[in-house]
């Protein structure tokens, strides 16, 4: 029998370990905690600390260690290549990371192979101005941040200045630790001049939003998968995330050479990864809005659903020395979304759905999963990870044989999960 392989990972949750249990029945795998998500997503405890508490954890272990990994952004994505470096196990370097995560460093290295990107400029937080040569409306976000947090649209100057107010506050949570990241490594000139504490403005761009999803072995990226992120309408907040995409195949296959170029130019290798796009119908242009080396675990459970295994399949493989062989429309669906009921007005939670809501739901939806994210006695715009304009109550992954089936499930989860919320 062969020798299970113990891999660690970093921040695991319900959700997604559940999902990575369905692994085992491919190899003898033991998933193994290290560290917390809310230690790690949502403490004060800073990098340097986390990595020592993670380097004890592993030290105390008796068996030997075959992988470590992770699915959460900062500081999980960049934990991963330090601690796998340090304990000899495949994984990416952590340069290729930070390359990716580095909104600045990220676009000058897109620069480098491809015109799909918006102009950009690094903006002052002491004395903001409109850089030279750039259109309003611009976004104004930290170099590196969580989601779409102190991520804002400006229409002129006086609403950059605003922005770069609110950024230059609240930049230091995610700045000072990504700070200490960039001290490990040997930076160009103009990152180490921007630092992790800077502002970057990006020309708006607007369109569909995609996003391709693969993994990089070998130095050969290879992607399995396109996503279509659909927002409410009139708003930059997700409505759903949507497997398969819909956009043309000509689109497809430009985007898939796009990342293919972007990622072999970055380094990034044994790694899983995704890069946002937009693509504007009327012009056909496509822009990188951001590349993240990582999974989105978002898209797990569409893959799983559409595909037939979750995309954790490519990055446990991948964390253990193994080319990733992905399951391709092996799924009990044709379609699958992950969707996001929000509301755009802040509040008090008075009540969330009940137990016999939830279980009427199971009832009706048996192959429905739902995080219910609001919690009872909360203020919604004290909740983490929520972005700024708008805030989620629960999200629902669903399958269906068509759009019209998954829209309809939606809808129904939204009539059999109330809310009570208190806007004064």
């Amino acid at each position: 029998m062969e020798k299970p392989k113990n891999v660690f990972l970093l921040g695991p949750d319900e959700r997604n370990l559940a999902l990575m249990h369905e692994l085992e029945h491919l190899a003898p795998y033991r998933f193994h905690a290290l560290l917390d998500k809310e230690q790690l997503m949502f403490g004060d405890i800073g990098l340097e600390e986390l990595l020592e508490k993670a380097q004890q954890r592993l030290d105390d272990f008796p068996e030997p260690i075959d992988a470590i990994v992770g699915y959460w952004d900062f500081p999980v994505s960049s934990m991963v290549p330090i601690l796998a470096t340090d304990n000899g196990l495949p994984g990416p370097s952590l340069e290729s990371v930070v390359k990716c995560e580095h909104k600045y460093w990220s676009r000058l290295v897109q620069r480098e192979v491809t015109d799909a990107h918006p102009g950009f400029a690094i903006i002052d937080l002491d004395e903001p101005r409109t850089p030279s040569g750039m259109r309003f409306p611009m976004w104004l976000k930290p170099v590196k941040s969580f989601s779409s947090d102190l991520a804002f649209k400006a229409n002129d100057e006086e609403e950059l200045r605003a922005a770069t107010a609110e950024i230059r506050e609240g930049i230091g949570r995610i700045g000072r630790a990504f700070d200490f990241l960039l001290s490990k490594l040997e930076l160009p000139p103009a990152i180490e001049e921007a630092g992790g504490m800077a502002c970057l403005a990006e020309e708006a761009v607007h369109g569909e939003q995609i996003t391709t999803e693969g993994y990089v072995h070998d130095g050969h990226a290879q992607i399995h998968g396109i996503i279509d992120s659909l927002c409410y309408p009139d708003s930059s907040s997700f409505l759903c995330y949507q497997y398969p995409s819909r956009i043309p195949e000509h689109v497809q296959q430009r985007a898939c050479s796009i990342t293919r170029d972007v990622i072999e130019h970055i380094g990034l290798n044994d790694s899983t990864f995704n890069i946002e796009f937009f693509w504007e119908p009327d012009t056909d242009a496509l822009n990188i809005l951001e590349i993240n080396p990582r999974l989105s675990q978002s898209h797990a459970p569409l893959f799983e659903l559409v595909d037939g295994m979750p995309n954790h399949q490519a990055m446990v493989q991948l964390a253990v020395g193994e080319e990733p062989n992905m399951p391709h429309r092996q799924g009990q669906h044709h379609i699958a979304a992950k969707w996001f009921h929000r509301t755009f007005e802040d509040a008090t939670v008075t009540s969330t759905p009940s137990e016999s809501d939830l279980a009427r739901l199971t009832e009706e939806l048996p192959d429905a999963t739902v995080d219910i994210i609001a919690q009872q006695g909360s203020r919604l715009s004290e909740l983490p990870a929520q972005d700024s304009y708008s805030y989620e109550l629960f999200a629902a992954y669903l399958g269906a044989a068509n759009e019209e089936e998954l829209r309809a499930k939606f809808d129904r989860c939204v009539q059999l999960l109330p809310f009570g919320l208190d806007r004064t």
